[in-house]
């Protein structure tokens, strides 16, 4: 397949005027000139021809695809595993259809989404490519307790991680903090593990190979992940009972490791001082200023499936970024290369260049100009597989 463009936004802010993407076998085989790259192209290869720019696929670090995005989400786990099974992998074809090629589900109960994720790869199912963290450790009564993975001690942690590297997990999830989707549980800033069980499951999961994602929206919460090992940091937004607290020798040992930051912002971001108050939502946005002046490793996710986040919204999260001060490029990056890189994938997608999977997306406009552009999708390129994201 040879696709040619106005622009190819190759990595990070670098644009290819008049350019052109060859993919064979569902990998980019040449990126370069339109014609140089034309000359390539065996005969009667497929043809696209697009009048606006090709960008990498998205990059959707954190996603729930066991919820429906409505206003009670945990509701829909009364449904039997078959009927949830069928609305995951329906949520799945909608990420790909939005334009997020790569996505990583961070909790579910038993297995769903690592079935969904083997379907995507059978063919079976139309998706993204699904990185699935399989059930996620909490204490009992604890975050997300209704998924199955309440543990204690240190014992039942290490045989819930290896339970779920057995099912095929390809990160271990960990439930750091309490969170405002478990209505009888702790509250998000209260953490929810001892050290100690802390620095087995990351042990644990560190010998099999797989990166540990910890959920920590408390202060005290994301400084024990970070002491712990934890490989990302989703939401990270430094709670306390009072208000908030972003310790800078945390935030200077975030950086120093290269701990991945994955923030989980609504496209409905202009709500915040509605939901928050004018105040907290200014210092929340501020927190993440710091972290990106700060050089961190900030990688986007929405958090889809949670209280009214649909699986359509990382395009127009990104407009919060940019509305930070942050320049499109950036955004762009910490949307592609930095995801896919955070996610253990930087040498298989996330930028457009030889050897990488053909995850690509056909967007009009210039997104390094506006960032809207990117929510004109006029075609998804999933390994090389071509989507029309009408359906």
């Amino acid at each position: 397949m040879l696709i040619t463009a106005d622009r190819v936004l190759t990595d990070t802010g670098t644009c290819l005027r008049d350019g052109a993407v060859l993919v064979d076998g569902g990998v980019i085989v040449a990126v370069g000139p339109r014609d140089e790259v034309g000359r390539r192209a065996k005969p009667g290869v497929r043809r696209l021809d697009h009048s606006g720019t090709v960008m990498p696929g998205l990059v959707d670090s954190h996603v729930h695809l066991i919820f429906d995005g409505g206003t009670e989400p945990v509701a829909g786990l009364r449904n039997p595993d078959d009927v949830l099974l069928d609305r995951m992998a329906r949520r799945a074809e909608r990420l790909l259809r939005t334009g997020i090629t790569t996505a990583r589900d961070l909790g579910d109960r038993n297995g769903l989404a690592l079935r969904v994720a083997a379907g995507v790869e059978a063919g079976r199912l139309t998706g993204p490519h699904v990185l699935a963290a399989g059930t996620p450790a909490t204490p009992p009564g604890g975050h997300c307790h209704f998924l199955g993975g309440e543990v204690s001690g240190e014992a039942q942690v290490r045989d819930l991680v290896r339970r779920n590297i057995a099912a095929g997990a390809a990160v271990i999830k960990v439930m750091t903090s309490g969170g405002g989707l478990t209505k009888d549980g702790p509250r998000s800033w209260q953490s929810q593990f001892s050290p100690a069980e802390l620095r087995a499951l990351v042990d644990e999961a560190h010998a099999a190979g797989l990166p540990v994602a910890a959920h920590a929206h408390g202060a005290d919460a994301i400084a024990a992940a970070v002491a712990a090992g934890a490989d990302t940091l989703e939401h990270c937004t430094w709670m306390t009972e009072d208000g908030f607290d972003l310790r800078q020798d945390v935030l200077r040992r975030i950086v120093d490791e290269h701990i991945a930051v994955s923030l989980t912002v609504s496209p409905h971001w202009r709500l915040l001082p509605r939901v928050f108050g004018e105040e907290r939502a200014a210092t929340m946005s501020d927190q993440v200023r710091q972290m990106a002046e700060a050089g961190a490793n900030i990688v986007l996710g929405t958090d889809a499936g949670v209280q009214r986040t649909g699986f359509d919204g990382l395009p127009g999260a990104l407009t919060f970024y940019a509305h930070l001060g942050i320049p499109n490029g950036r955004v762009i990056d910490m949307a592609t290369r930095r995801g896919a890189e955070a996610l253990g994938l930087g040498a298989v997608t996330g930028r457009i260049a030889p050897g990488f999977r053909a995850d690509l997306l056909l967007v009009d406009g210039d997104p390094l100009a506006d960032l809207e552009a990117v929510r004109r999708v006029r075609t998804v390129v999933s390994a090389g597989r071509v989507v029309d994201p009408s359906g």
